[in-house]
């Protein structure tokens, strides 16, 4: 029962991403969304816009923490939330950049254990976490097995 409640709500934050409305992923929680796009993952975290024309071409959507969307009441909102979608996305990318696969895999599980706890990171399956920084489900989890 849990896991279809799980499944829709994951279903309905996509519809939300594909509302068209901006929204903002709470920046007063622990929280983030991983964002499957056509050939990649994101993650935007606290503070960061999602929907709006940002994620039309997003398929599924993993809620991760105390997940909460809150709509930005100003221009400047907006602006700040754009700003650190970038950081994110600029986060993601310095760990994707890495030459070896579980150097990848192991920093973003460093980074995840770093901002949320381990027991929450160990929560997310390994091709989720693995799509992040182009890894295998098998990479992530031998990097899991090295901590």
């Amino acid at each position: 029962m849990k896991h279809e409640n799980e499944d829709r709500n994951k279903s309905e934050i996509v519809a939300q991403l594909h509302s068209g409305e901006l929204l903002v992923v709470n920046r007063n929680k622990r929280n983030g969304l991983i964002l499957y796009k056509s050939y990649h993952a994101e993650f935007a975290g606290p503070g960061s816009a999602v929907g709006g024309t940002f994620d039309n071409d997003c398929q599924r959507a993993i809620p991760v923490g105390n997940f909460s969307l809150v709509v930005p009441d100003s221009y400047e909102a907006r602006q700040t939330a754009y700003k650190t979608r970038r950081q994110w996305i600029m986060l993601t990318k310095q760990l994707a950049d890495k030459r070896d696969p579980l150097e990848r895999a192991e920093k973003l599980l460093l980074q995840f254990e770093a901002f949320f706890d381990a027991e929450m990171v160990a929560q997310l399956p390994d091709d989720v976490l693995g799509s992040l920084v182009g890894v295998l489900p098998q990479t992530m989890a031998l990097a899991r097995q090295k901590d």
